[in-house]
């Protein structure tokens, strides 16, 4: 599962651009249609929010193309840490019997962090004090995507729980 979330994350931002490489080309082809209508239903797609290369508006706006950029970073720094700590892990687990709570505590600090540029240009947005760039949207939501894709990835990377039965129905 990891190595799948992994690829995802790689492949995601490759198909955008794969995407806007197409339209800029060809004009667009079915998928590309269908690509653009997806992305529709998770972006607004302004194009005043958004990147244009070579005249072709990109399939998300600034932000989303910095979360989805920021994915690969995050998901593969959790699997070369998962690989470095997965005995220190294990141990760990044979000897509480639990996971450590240490770790969702210290991954909920880190998605705290990563959040507060974005909060940032949130801010300044809504209140009008300052006009955001497009490319401020996408540097302030690169850090946010690393952190939710480490997350994600350090997750899913557990040993899964043993199934206790208690008696209780």
């Amino acid at each position: 599962m990891v190595k799948l979330l992994v690829v995802a994350s790689l492949v995601w931002p490759l198909t955008l651009a794969a995407a806007v490489w197409d339209r800029a080309t060809t004009g667009g082809s079915v998928w590309t249609h269908v690509l653009y209508a997806s992305a529709a239903r998770i972006c607004h797609q302004r194009p005043e929010r958004s990147f244009h290369t070579a005249g072709v508006k990109w399939p998300v706006c600034g932000r989303c193309s910095g979360l989805y950029l920021g994915a690969p970073l995050g998901t593969l720094a959790a699997m070369v840490v998962a690989r470095r700590r997965r005995a220190a892990l294990r141990a760990a687990l044979r000897a509480h019997g639990t996971r450590s709570y240490a770790f969702a505590v210290f991954r909920t600090v880190w998605l705290a962090v990563a959040s507060v540029p974005t909060l940032l240009t949130l801010v300044a947005e809504w209140s009008g004090l300052v006009p955001v760039s497009t490319l401020a949207r996408f540097v302030a939501a690169v850090p946010l995507g690393a952190v939710i894709a480490y997350a994600l990835v350090s997750v899913v990377s557990w040993p899964p729980r043993p199934i206790e039965y208690t008696g209780a129905e």
